[in-house]
């Protein structure tokens, strides 16, 4: 009878357990069980900054602003720097992967900044004939609707 209960007892934290491991299976989870090796992976990714410097080489300096001029490169960077991140067991993007794609893009976009544009309100005559033009218009379909209601004896 003892053993009975303690069964009963242990059921549920049974049903838990394979409740989760279904779970995490469903699911496609995968648990990370290495520790990020942060030396490995900052020792790896001055490799992909290297390659990308000598691809960059092959675009003239004045486009390095254009991105369709080197898109290619860049997303051979991203998956390479990605590659390596996870060859170390640490999650991409992480703070240290981050860090350094931002002296690259130090290195090669810092120059890139967009001018803002300065929008300017039109001159006023050009102003008020764009305001006026749709209301006239709405003013005359109004009174041509209410002109055609009042003739709908004719109309029919």
């Amino acid at each position: 009878m003892e053993a009975q209960g303690s069964r009963r007892r242990q059921l549920p934290v049974l049903l838990l357990w394979v409740n989760g491991l279904m779970t995490l299976g469903f699911a496609g989870a995968r648990q990370w069980t290495d520790l990020c090796n942060e030396s490995l992976m900052l020792e790896k990714l001055p490799a992909c900054g290297k390659s990308f410097e000598e691809m960059m080489k092959k675009v003239d300096s004045k486009k390095w602003c254009n991105l369709t001029e080197f898109i290619m490169y860049y997303d051979n960077f991203t998956q390479c720097t990605e590659r390596e991140a996870n060859n170390a067991s640490c999650f991409w993007p992480n703070p240290l992967a981050e860090g350094f794609i931002t002296g690259i893009h130090k290195q090669f976009f810092s120059n890139c900044t967009s001018e803002k544009v300065h929008w300017e309100d039109p001159p006023d005559e050009i102003l008020i004939t764009l305001i006026l033009i749709p209301v006239m218009l709405t003013c005359a379909m109004i009174t041509l609707v209410v002109w055609c209601s009042k003739r709908s004896d004719i109309l029919v």
